[in-house]
């Protein structure tokens, strides 16, 4: 428990053979991986592969795969100069948010690990106290500029990952957003229609249901294949609900 965090050890020990890598080959060689394939696909073997070793080879350079997600974090947190902060802290604040949707967009993995425990690498810090500054002069102390900040973060986390989804889902389907709202909407018509939008939850749900069941009884309203024998959608939990 009392071991030197990554940050305070040497590159470089004093003993042993000199080492054919360095810390940051294998942080770059790791976020490459994590920006192609996801961060569930770094792993210390995954890793030691890109550089025709064996795993048991970086545990010379960090003592376990949590320690590579901390380089990694902090490196990409370093790699856009921070703005001077103007005075104005909306300003200041809303270019941070930029800054932080920017990293996410490049490397959406961040997301995940930005939203977990914080870390204490060089650039982490320094992003950390660029942003708790662009507060100062406000009536706050440290713990409620903490907040703010958290909050904002938190905010742009959220939201960017919205982004990062849609743009995932547009490249698997080939559709755009507003080409898959068209193809939802003979349906969202067959709901809106029904009523359930203005009914309880509770009772809402048997509209859409009942006015689907009805559809797929009627041949000539094609709104449900005939051929099917199952419930709609949603409306099996119903079906012995009366």
């Amino acid at each position: 428990m009392n071991e030197p965090l990554i940050w305070e050890r040497p590159e470089r020990g004093n003993r042993g053979p000199r080492r054919a890598h360095s810390r940051d080959q294998i942080t770059a060689t790791a976020v490459a991986i994590a920006d192609a394939e996801g961060i569930e696909a770094v792993s210390m073997r995954r890793v030691a592969q890109a550089f025709g070793t064996g795993a048991a080879s970086l545990y010379r350079y960090v003592n376990s795969k949590d320690e590579l997600y901390d380089l990694m974090l902090d490196a990409v947190l370093g790699e856009e100069r921070l703005t001077p902060h103007t005075g104005n802290w909306r300003h200041d604040l809303r270019e941070i948010a930029h800054h932080t949707r920017r990293m996410i967009r490049r490397h959406p993995w961040t997301a995940t690990l930005t939203a977990g425990r914080p870390i204490l690498g060089p650039n982490s810090l320094r992003s950390l106290e660029h942003a708790l500054s662009a507060l100062d002069g406000l009536p706050m102390d440290p713990d409620q500029k903490m907040i703010v900040v958290d909050t904002l973060l938190a905010y742009v986390r959220g939201h960017t990952m919205t982004e990062v989804a849609e743009s995932e889902a547009m490249r698997r389907s080939g559709l755009d957003f507003a080409q898959y709202i068209q193809g939802q909407a003979r349906y969202g018509r067959i709901v809106a229609e029904s009523g359930f939008t203005r009914g309880s939850l509770n009772t809402g749900w048997r509209r859409p249901c009942r006015t689907l069941r009805t559809a797929r009884s009627s041949p000539s309203s094609g709104a449900w294949p005939t051929s099917s024998t199952a419930s709609p959608p949603g409306c099996r939990s119903l079906d012995h609900a009366t």
